[in-house]
Parts: structure tokens; sequence; C-alpha cells
């Protein structure tokens, strides 16, 4: 039986603004993140999508994200958090190596990319496997690509530009593997660009 996973980055945050890197350190959703997150909600209502269980990774702005799209319960897991870049965390994204970065961050204590890809590969299918039919899952930029790339094998299409934030990825799941099937990337054009934070 095929199954269905939404995987989606969370709305822009204070360190995504000022353009610093953040992998298991967090800031704020801003204004505009908190826009996005409620636009993405919107996408999920108007084509009557409903979710058996929704999972997000521990950091606060992936919570923030969800309870803004659905107000259904939901898990916090570990495995769907960011990649963690060491003593990079919280630096200018400008300090940032070329890509791919592989295993560059180890040496500063953080995470190889590999190590990265099978954590959130792992999470997603004990997720998929608990019985859940369509899910929606809350993570991060780099460990939504990277699940992408771990899979990119099965799918037919593909994104080269950056996932930006709240970009919805959508998946099959079946016999233990999975598909992506639609990249749902919104228009924020429209949306006030405004750098509040939100407390």
């Amino acid at each position: 039986m095929k199954k269905t996973l939404y995987l989606m980055r969370h709305g822009q945050t204070l360190f995504n603004q000022r353009k610093k890197v953040q992998g298991w350190c967090d800031s704020p959703l801003t204004e505009l993140g908190v826009k996005q997150a409620e636009t993405a909600g919107r996408y999920f209502k108007e084509r009557n999508i409903i979710f058996d269980h929704a999972y997000c990774s521990t950091s606060e702005r992936a919570s923030d994200t969800l309870e803004l799209v659905t107000d259904i319960p939901y898990k916090r897991l570990k495995g769907l958090k960011e990649w963690n870049f060491g003593t990079f965390e919280g630096e200018s994204e400008d300090l940032n190596p070329p890509l791919p970065y592989n295993d560059f961050f180890v040496k500063y204590g953080g995470e190889d990319q590999k190590e990265l890809q099978e954590r959130v590969a792992a999470a997603c299918e004990r997720i998929m496997e608990e019985g859940n039919r369509v899910v929606l899952a809350v993570s991060h930029g780099g460990a939504c690509r990277n699940f992408m790339r771990y899979w990119e094998h099965k799918s037919t299409i593909v994104q080269q530009e950056r996932i930006g934030n709240c970009c919805i990825l959508k998946f099959e799941y079946e016999n233990k593997e999975f598909k992506l099937v639609e990249i749902i990337n919104h228009d924020f054009n429209n949306l006030i660009k405004g750098a509040k934070v939100v407390s």
C-alpha cells in the first residue's frame, strides 16, 4: 500500500534572515516565517489533505512551524534535526566551504554528510512504518535536501535550487522505499517581508 510523506522545511527564522549558520542551534520564526507557515497550512486545507499524524525535529523553529500548519497532536524526533555544523553554528554563512560539504564539519565537532543522510532516512522510515498513511514532517533545509539525495535514485524529479522556507516535498512510500513525486514551492512575494521576531 502506497503511503504519503509531506516533508517540509520550517518557516524563515531570525538566523535565516541574518544569514547565520543554523543547524542544531535555534532561533525564532520571523513575522515572514509565521506567514509562510500559515500559507503552507492553507495549501493543505484547500486540498483537503488530512494527516494521520505529524512529526517535527526537536528544534523550536520546526515545532512552531508545525503548530501553524496543523493543530493535530505531533511527536518531536531528534532524527529530523538539521545538520550539526559544530563550531560553525551561529557564525556567518560566508564561512561555509564550497559544496559539497561531505565530512568538512567533522573536524569542527559537527556531523558527516553521510551520517546526516542515514539519520534522516532512518527517522522517516520509522515514521512511515508506524501505521500512518498520510504524514506531515517538519524538518530543515539541509536535512530535507540530503533526504532527497539519499533517495534520488528512486525519483524522477529533482530540484537544483535551494529548498526555500516552507517548501513541501511530497514523497510516496512503498516497500520501504521513498519516491519524490512533487515539489511544492509557494510564492511568498505578496507577503510582508518584515523582520520582526515572534516570541
